[in-house]
């Protein structure tokens, strides 16, 4: 059983819901997220996704896109990504980590490389936006073979072929978009998402996630009242931007504001099992 499993058992043992913050790895700078990831633990996330800086990130609004762009100016890498996850884990051995990223620089380093290097650096979940789930047969069986969850996303439009490839081949949890758009967009139908929440429920004994929309108590009360967790990442990530990267008040200002987020969440979806 991979920790991403374990952590959704011990959370429905606790009728809690899931808290996923997602950041981009070397925003603002490279020397800041070790410590970010940290504090977010301290702060109710029961796991993290991270994003693998990406020059093209077609699934991604201007926040995270913008992110992306930080990062990479700053030289992260993907193996540099790695490396903060090995970093973290040598403290924090048990809130999982999920790689959020796209294929071109997987491929770059070999898909057998890459699996490796996660194994190695403390990884529990890889989400290739990019990867069409019927062609990702050898990389789930590897990931699997690893002890590690190959997580899919489900939107709005995905069509009925689709849906049941990733609902044979998803791990983990299924990360269900909440809208027709990109992460960060506003409009956001929390009965339609309702709706598709336990559609898919009926479907698969995984759980479901939803993120692309969450940004507040209200909307992650309302998600979190259907889903079995959500993830967050604009509304997080959006603090990093403007800033100077090399003014540390500034930099730590700027997290500060992302706790008070984090919190502001985990008290919306603790007061559903209260």
């Amino acid at each position: 059983m991979t920790r991403i499993e374990t952590t959704f058992e011990t959370l429905k043992a606790q009728s809690k819901k899931a808290l996923i913050p997602y950041i981009m790895a070397g925003d603002p700078n490279p020397h800041t997220t070790v410590d970010l990831l940290h504090d977010l633990v301290k702060h109710g996330a029961d796991m993290i996704e991270i994003g693998l800086p990406f020059s093209d990130p077609m699934a991604d609004g201007p926040t995270v896109a913008l992110a992306a762009e930080r990062a990479l100016a700053a030289g992260t890498s993907t193996r540099d990504a790695l490396k903060m996850v090995a970093e973290f884990r040598k403290q924090d051995t048990q809130t999982p980590i999920i790689l959020m990223g796209y294929l071109n620089p997987v491929e770059i380093i070999g898909y057998d490389n890459f699996v490796a290097l996660c194994e190695q650096s403390g990884v529990d979940g890889v989400l290739m936006v990019d990867l069409p789930p019927a062609e990702a047969g050898s990389f789930t069986q590897h990931l699997t073979e690893h002890a590690m969850n190959e997580i899919f996303l489900l939107s709005p439009t995905t069509l009925p072929e689709r849906r049941q490839q990733v609902l044979t081949h998803c791990g983990g949890y299924i990360y269900y978009v909440s809208l027709k758009g990109v992460t960060g967009s506003a409009t956001l139908d929390t009965d339609d998402v309702a709706t598709q929440v336990q559609a898919i429920k009926a479907e698969t004994n995984l759980p479901v996630c939803v993120g692309f929309g969450i940004r507040d108590a209200a909307s992650a009360k309302a998600i979190g009242a259907h889903a079995d967790g959500i993830i967050v990442g604009s509304a997080l990530v959006q603090n990093f931007a403007e800033l100077d990267a090399a003014d540390v008040n500034a930099v730590a200002n700027a997290q500060q504001q992302i706790m008070v987020k984090m919190d502001e969440l985990r008290e919306a979806l603790d007061s559903l099992s209260a």
